[in-house]
């Protein structure tokens, strides 16, 4: 066989063109399957994120059902107290100026704080606004009434 045949450079050809070919492939192949493992990654991704977007609306809702439930026993806690303000008759509102007693009788308020005289001041208290004890308290009705020995 010549080197110059025509069947020569047909075989060289071929050869030539299966070396290239499976360069192509392979460099080809290998960009196709970093792209499946790209598109599986992002399909990946979107599933947590969809998990995450689910799981932070069920804790919204909670977060909300809680707060619910809060305002509710606000509202019980609120009736409550206005019971119980219009049951002992108290109308300051400086004790609660958000609180609504308008349930509650003023003048019966006025008649049963004037009805009961001040307390007495206690006995071992000097009368007065002082209200600390008597230097001389109890001293003064004893030495007249009992006598005292003669001293030597």
């Amino acid at each position: 066989m010549d080197a110059s045949s025509p069947l020569t450079f047909a075989v060289i050809g071929f050869i030539v063109g299966l070396i290239i070919g499976a360069v192509v492939y392979r460099l080809f192949s290998k960009s196709q399957r970093e792209a499946a493992s790209m598109r599986q990654k992002l399909l990946e991704r979107e599933h947590q994120i969809a998990e995450m977007k689910s799981s932070v609306g069920s804790h919204l809702t909670g977060i909300y059902q809680r707060l619910s439930n809060i305002r509710d026993e606000a509202n019980q806690l609120e009736l409550q107290l206005k019971e119980d303000a219009a049951e002992w008759d108290i109308r300051d509102a400086a004790i609660q100026p958000s609180l609504d007693l308008s349930g509650i009788d003023p003048a019966r308020e006025q008649q049963t704080a004037t009805d009961v005289p001040p307390p007495a001041t206690p006995r071992d208290y000097a009368d007065g606004k002082g209200g600390t004890l008597s230097e001389d308290f109890g001293l003064k009705g004893n030495e007249a009434a009992t006598p005292q020995p003669p001293r030597y």
